[in-house]
């Protein structure tokens, strides 16, 4: 399955979920190891772990209506800083579980921690900080954007 299908299949799959409330921005996927993920040691490209946490994003963005604020006011999110600790490789067609928690947020930036897992044992664990962007207009703050969206519930 390539990427832009995963993708999709995490916006199609997060109508049917819970939506999520602002104080509990938290996304768990569980995945496979496609041909598509490997590298030549037949395990998980180490690139491809932070394409996968943009899933667990997507899935946040769709499931809180962030996605929908920001396809309404032309606003993009953007990932500034990401950091990965690899600690076990995840082998080919090896099922993992992958969580995304939002841990704070401050004037501008939201505070994320991504957690791969086999089972109960932690294989891979990254931090990432990303905001909002308005085009052309700057960084929109995490407040607004979340007053955005509860503006767009109320509707």
């Amino acid at each position: 399955m390539n990427l832009i299908f995963r993708m999709l299949w995490v916006i199609i799959i997060s109508k049917f979920r819970s939506r999520l409330e602002v104080d509990n921005f938290v996304s768990v996927l569980n995945l496979h190891v496609l041909p598509n993920d490997i590298d030549i040691n037949f395990h998980m490209n180490n690139g491809r772990y932070l394409t996968i946490c943009d899933l667990n994003r997507i899935d946040v963005f769709a499931r809180s209506g962030l996605l929908k604020a920001m396809f309404k006011r032309n606003w993009i999110p953007v990932i500034a800083e990401h950091t990965m600790t690899y600690k076990k490789p995840l082998n080919i067609f090896e099922r993992y579980e992958v969580k995304l928690e939002v841990m704070k947020w401050d004037e501008k930036f939201f505070y994320m921690l991504h957690t791969f897992k086999v089972g109960e044992r932690i294989v891979a664990e990254g931090t990432s900080k990303g905001c909002v962007y308005a085009r052309g207009k700057g960084v929109v703050s995490p407040a607004d954007a979340i007053a955005a969206v509860e503006q767009d519930r109320a509707r």
